[in-house]
């Protein structure tokens, strides 16, 4: 009785998948959607709204171009992170975890590419913004301004680069924590909104908590690279690394621990 033998499949030899593309196929899909297509268009539309009201509303003396560029980079900071969170929590969302991680069994090449397309995305609609600025300051001249098209270079960086940069970062951390887009939205909207002006009562009422605050709380550790002269003290930066790795890198290191192990079906 002779025996047949059982065909096998070497895969061995194959070459992973570059990350280079498992990041193009999260770019595709956070804008193949209609969700994702629309919100990221929504935004640069929310920004051209809000650049729009604010040039014909301001005084001609205001409508200079470090006048323009915070405006375009607050709408930013509240909307951008959300993106980055819908990008991020889609396998969990859509269940198409099993998918993803089959086609990719390594997860944190999968982390590493959610991330960097969400930084590619958002760098694509930072740009476009910034662009409307300007597009809005040269509005602004023909209003009856004469701005001033001159930036500082701390309010560019800290200011718009920087300040949306956390806010991807904050998203991104949240959501990986989560897991979950309603979820992650809420939680943003909860640290972004209540808990900075739970923070500023909880100041005004206790001298101790308010002393206590910039450590703990990363909105208030913030404050001093985004306002005044942008360039914060010795402390600032310390307190600013302190509430970071709080808010950034314990969210970020649990949820990939978690993504890691987690179970999809």
């Amino acid at each position: 009785m002779s025996s047949t033998a059982v065909p096998t499949l070497d895969i061995s030899g194959t070459p992973r998948t570059p990350l280079s593309r498992l990041v193009g196929v999260e770019l595709r899909k956070a804008i193949d959607t209609r969700a994702g297509f629309w919100f990221a268009t929504s935004i640069v539309g929310l920004v051209c709204a809000v650049l729009l009201i604010y040039t014909l509303a301001a005084p001609d003396g205001s409508k200079n171009l470090d006048d323009m560029l915070p405006i375009a980079g607050g709408v930013l900071g509240y909307f951008l992170p959300i993106l980055i969170i819908m990008l991020v929590t889609s396998e969990q969302s859509q269940r198409n975890g099993l998918v993803t991680f089959t086609l990719e069994p390594q997860r944190s090449r999968v982390v590493a590419a959610k991330f960097l397309a969400g930084i590619s995305l958002a760098a694509v609609v930072m740009v476009l913004a910034a662009l409307l600025a300007v597009v809005f300051t040269g509005i602004g001249a023909v209003t009856g301004g004469a701005p001033d098209w001159s930036v500082d270079g701390n309010l560019l960086f800290n200011g718009f680069v920087l300040a949306n940069l956390i806010g991807i970062f904050v998203g991104f951390a949240i959501a990986m924590l989560l897991m979950n887009t309603p979820a992650g939205i809420v939680v943003y909207f909860a640290y972004s909104l209540i808990l900075p002006i739970a923070a500023g009562i909880l100041s005004a009422l206790s001298s101790g908590f308010e002393k206590v605050a910039p450590w703990i709380e990363f909105n208030t550790a913030q404050a001093p690279l985004l306002t005044g002269d942008f360039q914060p003290s010795g402390e600032e930066w310390a307190q600013f690394a302190t509430a970071g790795f709080l808010w950034l890198v314990v969210p970020l290191v649990l949820g990939t621990l978690r993504l890691l192990r987690i179970e999809f079906k």
